[in-house]
């Protein structure tokens, strides 16, 4: 179970209330949370362009937020992953150990940090979205304050050490031609393909605030997910509108 806040770009809190502002007043929403779904994919894996084409059906559903992380261990036979980077590799790690998957592997999906699945397994990944349920209120509050540069992370008495993620993301579709490997000549395309993953930090017992560092580049939707400690169950979402 999580919960998510979504606020709009105009949005300030201060001391976990939300504050109105020349834009007008900012109010949470406390509608179900959007259900996580992260695919670990890579372009040199064989059976992962239909995955991608399967999470690529979820992006538009407002129950679902779902990320792309491309992974970089199949490099070796042949394709450098033009979207891949080390720190989603040992992400899905830590879900490996923490899930107690037999090996790593692509293409995998995760749900809200509690289940996997395989990721051309579209009936289970659905299955798992559909058995996910609304946060209780015995929760970590997570809150973005002055437009999205700055969150604000309360423990709760049930999960007093989370870990703080900060996620950015491209919304716009990834073609890439793959030259050399197994997919050589296919047009690999991807959605809402992670571009920064950043641990903010860990917190135990106190809110903690943090100050979140530019984005990269432009175009990027911002996320913060609050979650277990080593790759845990997310507990909780906020993204800006």
């Amino acid at each position: 179970m999580r919960v998510a806040l979504l606020l709009s770009a105009a949005a300030v809190s201060v001391c976990g209330v939300a504050m109105p502002t020349a834009a007008g007043a900012a109010r949470p929403s406390h509608a179900r949370a959007p259900v996580v779904v992260e695919l670990f994919t890579a372009q040199g894996c064989a059976s992962c362009p239909q995955a991608n084409l399967t999470l690529g059906k979820l992006v538009d559903r407002k129950d679902v937020l779902a990320l792309t992380f491309p992974v970089d261990y199949w490099d070796y036979l042949g394709w450098r992953d033009t979207l891949a980077k080390p720190e989603f590799t040992e992400r899905q790690r830590a879900y490996v150990a923490r899930l107690k998957v037999r090996e790593i592997y692509t293409p995998e999906v995760v749900v809200d940090g509690r289940k996997e699945a395989r990721g051309l397994d579209q009936d289970r990944v659905d299955a798992l979205i559909k058995a996910e349920q609304p946060a209780g209120g015995d929760m970590p509050s997570v809150r973005l304050q002055r437009g999205g540069a700055r969150v604000e992370v309360r423990p709760s008495p049930s999960h007093r050490s989370v870990d703080v993620w900060l996620v950015r993301y491209d919304p716009q579709q990834q073609d890439v031609r793959v030259k050399t490997g197994d997919n050589k000549g296919k047009l690999v395309t991807q959605r809402n393909v992670v571009r920064e993953l950043v641990k903010l930090g860990r917190i135990s017992v106190h809110a903690r605030g943090f100050t979140l560092p530019a984005a990269g580049r432009e175009g990027l939707k911002t996320v913060v997910v609050v979650q277990g400690v080593r790759g845990g169950p997310i507990l909780a979402v906020a993204q800006t509108d």
